[in-house]
């Protein structure tokens, strides 16, 4: 390995937000049950109200309900269990678990929906990149890879619920939170003390609710800024220095719509996990798909589903981008994945 380590795997997870670390600090001094009457209580149920604030605000979505949950996988189960919702090949796992995939995707990685009041569909994809066009009426939309790099509000997006993770943009892991347009139903699956508007029992985290907060208003201030258009320019920069390094490779979905951060390359005769392992000894960080296999890799279903052939999606790599990384260190990543490539095609001729 030559040079210091490079996180390009932003879609997994985001590193922790300043923000979201100093709000969960100030958050550990407050010794009070969000649920509890007295000062101390209060004092537990103001972070919390005002992390709810936070949220909703930076997806647009003040008037809706922000119902915090351990994660976006929580906020799906309980979105979509007993609805008997349509869905795609693309989406998470934590969707598929409850939706009935089956609904076409074509070659760019795009849904058209006939039936939006029965099905669910991504904002953008984690792999792909590649950002839909929500119908309106539709019943539950995965906005997690979306919130905090593209601007939406969700109450602009005709959706009846949403799903968003702390992580993905700079909070701590283990938070998220299903939104939730007033006035729907929603059966509680965690049933007991009847908090968070009696959707989802149990003690709020509230730590991590302060911290998921902080990131999401730092989000939204970044996004306002445009630190994501210089980001898109990077991923462009990044895109040419791949070409240029391995002259045919193909870039799944290019020409649609998609995230300022996110490529996906297929170098073909070149298994995705091994370059992963490769770039990984290199000094990068990358992925070869959705980080929701519990480490394991795998040909992407999301590529399987746009029609890529088996052999294409299994060399395939995603390539995410963050605010703080820099034009250096994609070139530095762009030339050390030339390299790799080159030995591996000698080793196979």
């Amino acid at each position: 390995m030559t040079g210091p380590r490079c996180y390009l795997d932003w879609n997994a997870t985001a590193p922790l937000r300043a923000e979201a670390r100093a709000a969960m600090i100030a958050a550990m001094d407050v010794v009070g049950n969000p649920s509890s009457v007295h000062a101390e209580g209060r004092a537990a149920r103001a972070l919390v109200e005002k992390a709810r604030a936070q949220v909703a605000a930076a997806l647009g979505a003040e008037g809706a309900d922000i119902v915090f949950t351990s994660g976006a996988t929580e906020a799906a189960a309980l979105a979509l269990a007993g609805r008997g919702l349509a869905c795609a090949e693309i989406e998470h796992d934590a969707v598929l678990a409850w939706a009935n995939p089956g609904l076409p995707v074509d070659a760019m990685g795009r849904v058209d929906l006939a039936d939006p009041g029965g099905s669910a569909l991504q904002l953008a994809n984690s792999e792909t990149g590649v950002i839909q066009d929500l119908p309106e009426g539709l019943a539950v939309s995965d906005l997690t890879q979306a919130f905090g790099k593209i601007p939406f509000a969700f109450n602009w997006l005709g959706v009846t619920m949403g799903l968003v993770s702390a992580h993905k943009l700079g909070g701590p892991k283990g938070v998220g939170a299903l939104v939730v347009r007033q006035g729907t139903d929603i059966a509680a699956r965690i049933r007991g003390g009847g908090q968070e508007m009696g959707r989802r029992a149990g003690t709020e985290n509230v730590i991590g609710i302060a911290g998921f907060g902080a990131a999401a208003e730092a989000a939204a201030r970044e996004l306002a800024a445009g630190l994501w258009d210089e980001i898109a320019e990077l991923r462009n920069i990044l895109d040419s220095a791949l070409e240029a390094a391995a002259p045919g490779v193909i870039f799944a979905a290019r020409g649609a719509r998609r995230l300022p951060n996110t490529t996906c390359v297929i170098s073909l005769g070149w298994k995705g996990e091994t370059q992963v392992m490769q770039m990984d000894l290199a000094g990068f960080a990358i992925s070869a798909g959705s980080a929701c296999s519990s480490g394991k890799v795998r040909a992407s279903r999301v590529l399987a589903a746009m029609g890529v052939s088996p052999e294409a999606a299994a060399a395939a790599i995603r390539v995410s981008l963050g605010p703080g990384v820099t034009r250096g260190e994609l070139e530095r990543f762009a030339e050390a994945w030339g390299r790799a490539r080159q030995r591996h095609a000698a080793r196979v001729a």
